[in-house]
């Protein structure tokens, strides 16, 4: 499958997860450390699965504005997705990564919510890069 690429951006890490992260145009710029649960010293610092957990929350909304524009329900200026995102290891071996997304639509009837939220799912570019390949759960709240 083909992606007609309208944006592109790169980051560099070094030192893994006990590093550092930026984005080339210095835009984004994170100093990264590995939680206590997965053997680090935790402290202050971010990790990769905080940095996916925010970028796919906010991307699922903007998946649910295009779904809007498209003529779906109208998304409320106070929507929020929390996205939680694990990691652990897989029974394959290696590791794996395991998501919830719940997302709040005030003011939506729950099922034109849950219509809204299935079709973003289908459009989202992290629900399509993780689909059949982690476990994704979707819940209106």
């Amino acid at each position: 499958m083909s992606v007609n690429v309208l944006y592109k951006t790169s980051a560099k890490a070094t030192g893994g997860r006990d590093g550092h992260a930026a984005t080339l145009d210095g835009a984004l710029d994170v100093k990264l450390t590995t939680p206590k649960e997965l053997g680090g010293g935790g402290g202050a610092g971010n990790n990769p699965e905080q940095l996916f957990a925010a970028g796919y929350a906010a991307c699922f909304i903007g998946a649910m504005k295009f779904v809007a524009s498209q003529g779906g329900p109208k998304v409320p200026a106070d929507a929020s997705v929390t996205s939680t995102v694990g990691i652990g290891p897989r029974s394959a071996g290696g590791f794996g990564l395991d998501i919830d997304l719940a997302v709040s639509l005030p003011g939506l009837a729950r099922a034109e919510a849950e219509t809204l939220v299935e079709k973003a799912h289908q459009v989202c570019p992290y629900s399509n890069a993780t689909r059949g390949n982690v476990d994704v759960r979707l819940t209106v709240v």
